[in-house]
């Protein structure tokens, strides 16, 4: 039996010049600039949107400029950037990571302290001593609120991120001259069309 072959989506971007997927207030070279903030959120909604285990190219679309010229250019521009987004979430999912770990050390700290005065107050018997035991023990569980928060939820989406940002750093980049027969550049849509086709166009604005 052979398995299917994982298909590879397409994004397209189109662009009047190749300096609108930059951020023009970045001064560095060409490979080394920031994408523009709308060109990468587009890039990265659609890629959200496919499995993460199936490949993506990006292909730009130019109005204007020689695509042999800037080629190498683009793809180093586009590869670089996201190895740095990818660098920049894997630092934070391990700060996220340190801070689950000393959030858990106080929160078990705080719950145990709590149980064993509880416990105290519980020999001692009264009405005040009871409402002050189990306040103590609501105390303790609200302690491990923030540990629980990171490792049942907040986790996974900087995982994710960062496989994301992972697989668009190596994406092939591939430079097209639009003609006079393109079909004029459209906004994104809110939603993928309901015939799944995996190629996606969008105008820079």
């Amino acid at each position: 039996m052979k398995l299917a072959k994982s298909h590879r989506h397409r994004i397209e971007v189109h662009l009047d010049s190749l300096e609108q997927l930059f951020n023009s207030m970045d001064p560095s070279p060409f490979y080394r600039k920031d994408l523009d903030a709308d060109a990468e959120e587009y890039i990265v909604g659609w890629a959200e949107e496919y499995p993460l285990n199936e490949p993506v190219s990006l292909v730009l679309h130019l109005e204007s400029g020689n695509k042999d010229e800037v080629q190498d250019i683009a793809a180093d521009a586009v590869h670089n950037h996201f190895a740095n987004q990818a660098r920049l979430a894997r630092l934070e999912f391990r700060r996220l990571m340190r801070m689950g770990w000393r959030s858990l050390l106080i929160g078990l700290a705080a719950l145990a302290v709590s149980v064993i005065l509880s416990e105290f107050l519980r020999r001692l018997g009264g009405a005040l001593a009871q409402f002050v035991r189990e306040s103590l023990l609501i105390g303790g569980w609200v302690a491990m609120w923030r540990p629980m928060q990171i490792y049942l939820y907040e986790w996974w989406p900087l995982q994710r991120r960062w496989r994301i940002y992972n697989k668009l750093a190596r994406m092939p980049v591939e430079i097209r001259s639009r003609t006079a027969a393109s079909r004029p550049a459209s906004r994104r849509p809110a939603s993928p069309p309901a015939d799944g086709k995996s190629n996606r166009s969008s105008g820079a604005h």
